[in-house]
């Protein structure tokens, strides 16, 4: 009878490395990993809805980006002093909206080609 057991192969090592890897980002029960999905989402619906919004509506772009940027740069900054980990869900989902935040500024930016 065959063992249904995987190899033990450079391949199967690094895929055990990235599940580990990936369940320690989404831990919890499935009401928080989509809450923390969700969050994600929304902060990228934000940053396309903000960088729409003032980019539009003022003529310094770079300034407002840097303003953006600066921004978020404190609340990293404030979340590494105040949290340890495991981080509590609200700040979690905080996290999860910065990060689709930034993507969706520095995904702009690659749209508009500056």
């Amino acid at each position: 009878m065959a063992s249904t057991r995987p190899q033990n192969t450079r391949l199967e090592a690094v895929l055990r490395s990235l599940n580990r890897q990936l369940q320690g980002a989404w831990p919890g029960p499935w009401w928080r990993r989509a809450l923390l999905v969700l969050a994600l989402l929304f902060g990228m619906y934000l940053g396309n809805n903000i960088t729409s919004f003032w980019l539009a509506r003022f003529t310094v772009r770079p300034a407002v980006v840097l303003a953006i940027v600066l921004i978020l740069e404190v609340v990293v900054r404030l979340r590494s002093r105040w949290v340890r980990d495991p981080a509590p869900l609200a700040w979690a989902v905080g996290d999860n909206l910065r990060i689709g935040l930034v993507y969706a500024v520095v995904f702009e930016a690659f749209k508009v080609g500056s």
